[in-house]
């Protein structure tokens, strides 16, 4: 477990996405001179984790004009997250973390009671990252209304 804390940097990392019709690969430090939203869910074509997406969807063009690009992660395959975002019409790219090892380094993984049986899951959270990959706003265990709007009007005073 990683100290990710308010104005801490993000140590760089890479990670499968779904960047290209042949898959890509995320690289935290290739982000910098941009504002970054990682948005933690637990899994692809749920319903909280659909309607996250969607409003990060719509109000993409207003993240873009604040110079910030937004990455979803989840531990799903590759596979999954092709046809979530192609499904979705998502304009963003999701990682897949299949080993948790971005879940780790921002400590997202956690205990959650499903249906009454303790299960091991990604806690849906949001990191935001200034241009130059220091942590600047964490959002954990968070509820899907208003949430998007909230993180944007985040980024606007950046």
């Amino acid at each position: 477990m990683t100290d990710l804390t308010l104005n801490k940097e993000v140590p760089n990392f890479t990670a499968a996405c779904t960047a290209g019709t042949d898959n890509g690969e995320f690289e935290l430090a290739a982000q910098r001179g941009h504002n970054v939203v990682l948005y933690f869910y637990p899994k692809d074509s749920t319903p909280g984790c659909t309607t996250q997406g969607q409003q990060f969807r719509d109000m993409h063009e207003a993240f873009l004009a604040a110079n910030t690009k937004i990455f979803g992660i989840s531990r799903d395959s590759l596979k999954s997250h092709h046809n979530f975002k192609s499904k979705m019409g998502f304009p963003f790219e999701l990682i897949a973390d299949t080993d948790e090892a971005v879940c780790t380094l921002f400590d997202t993984v956690k205990m959650k009671n499903m249906y009454g049986k303790q299960v091991r899951g990604v806690e849906r959270s949001t990191f935001v990252l200034d241009t130059t990959g220091v942590v600047r706003k964490v959002w954990r265990g968070v509820k899907v209304p208003g949430h998007v709007a909230e993180v944007l009007e985040f980024v606007k005073t950046l």
